[in-house]
């Protein structure tokens, strides 16, 4: 009788408590979903990743030629226009030699009157009539006005400008009555002359990225004139002085203070090296001039298991990513990386597919440990996110 009364409580009591782990075991479900939305978390995937080195450069000619003249004349006809094809040896256009054809008839008329004395003295010597200093002085003057006329000549035959190669005329050449000023550090150009059949690109690299672009890599590269069109290039050369030359100090004539000075804003400036790629323009719509912007690829891997490069994080061990656990807390988890892409970065050791990782920086836990899961030594593929 006393056990018929005491079963409703029983049956309560059970009833009660069912209820209550019941809503704890949902407010729990519930806080480890909150947890777990809370960090915006990513699945370790595998995909083809590849590294490249971007880089902005101009498009230029490989053959290309300034055409000015070796004498100071006026110029007096131009026989091309821009855009013109012309052939090695081509007239192209003339310059005024009336000044030169004077000059030669001086230089003819004196040849012809020291050839006359040294004929006359010549024969006086051989019969004894004239001394040998009268006969080397003729000698002389006649050789003399001969050289002079063969230089005349020279300059006479430059008054005709012709192609030194085959090529497209590029740009507007000089007009009529231009003077050409002849000289070694900044003469008159005339008209510049290129073969546009084939192209490069002079590309500047950071130092940081130059160790990693090797000879005959392949690239990538588009131009603003032709959007969404992406065209191809190969790394053909690398220079081996920086753009600046900034190790040569020999020609430094500082004070020790200027010195120091300047060795200093170089050291925090950036250091860049040319690198030219020949590129492949069979349509003909790259012109010279143009802005590339380049995509050197250094290194590729097919299959690769990956995580975002946002997911990488480091710090006195090396590199980690915030692994997420099923009940919504995360775990630090070492891992090896390999090489990195834009977007991605490959992880040799420390995870495997499909685990889940913190994709952010702010992460929402109650509960990190430490992973004691092995991983491989080696080195970073890439420098480690911040």
């Amino acid at each position: 009788m006393k056990m018929n009364k005491m079963a409703p409580w029983v049956v309560g009591l059970l009833v009660v408590t069912g209820c209550a782990f019941g809503a704890y075991r949902y407010y729990a479900a519930q806080q480890a979903a909150v947890k777990a939305a809370a960090i915006d978390t990513i699945a370790v995937t595998r995909m083809n990743i590849k590294s490249t080195v971007s880089a902005t450069g101009t498009i230029r000619p490989v053959n290309a030629v300034e055409v000015s003249s070796k004498i100071t004349a006026r110029i007096q006809t131009v026989l091309v226009r821009e855009n013109d094809v012309v052939k090695a040896g081509q007239t192209i256009a003339t310059l005024d030699g009336k000044d030169y054809e004077a000059e030669r008839e001086q230089a003819q008329y004196k040849v012809v009157n020291t050839k006359a004395k040294f004929d006359r003295i010549s024969y006086l010597y051989g019969i004894g009539a004239e001394t040998k200093a009268d006969y080397e002085d003729a000698v002389y003057n006649y050789d003399t006005a001969v050289s002079s006329l063969a230089e005349t000549e020279s300059n006479l035959a430059e008054t005709i400008i012709k192609a030194p190669m085959d090529g497209v005329v590029v740009g507007e050449p000089q007009t009529p009555g231009t003077m050409a000023v002849q000289g070694t550090s900044n003469p008159t150009v005339i008209m510049r002359i290129a073969d546009l059949s084939s192209k490069q690109i002079k590309a500047k690299i950071d130092e940081t990225d130059i160790g990693n672009v090797r000879v005959g890599e392949s690239a990538t590269f588009t131009v603003d004139a032709h959007p969404g069109q992406t065209f191809n290039a190969r790394v053909s050369r690398i220079s081996q002085t920086d753009v600046t030359s900034s190790w040569d100090t020999s020609s430094s004539t500082s004070s020790s203070t200027s010195s120091s000075t300047t060795s200093s804003s170089s050291s925090a400036s950036v250091i860049y090296y040319y690198v030219t790629l020949d590129l492949d323009d069979t349509d003909n719509l790259l012109l010279p001039g143009m802005t590339a912007r380049v995509e050197i690829r250094t290194s590729e891997k097919p299959d690769a298991l990956v995580v975002p490069i946002s997911a990488l994080k480091a710090n006195t061990s090396g590199s980690y990513v915030l692994l997420v656990n099923s009940d919504g807390t995360t775990t630090e988890q070492p891992v090896t990386t390999g090489i990195y892409s834009d977007e991605y970065v490959e992880i040799i050791d420390g995870l495997t597919e499909g685990e889940l990782v913190s994709n952010s920086y702010k992460v929402v836990t109650t509960a990190t440990t430490t992973s004691t899961k092995k991983v491989s030594s080696g080195g970073h593929g890439g420098p480690p996110p911040f």
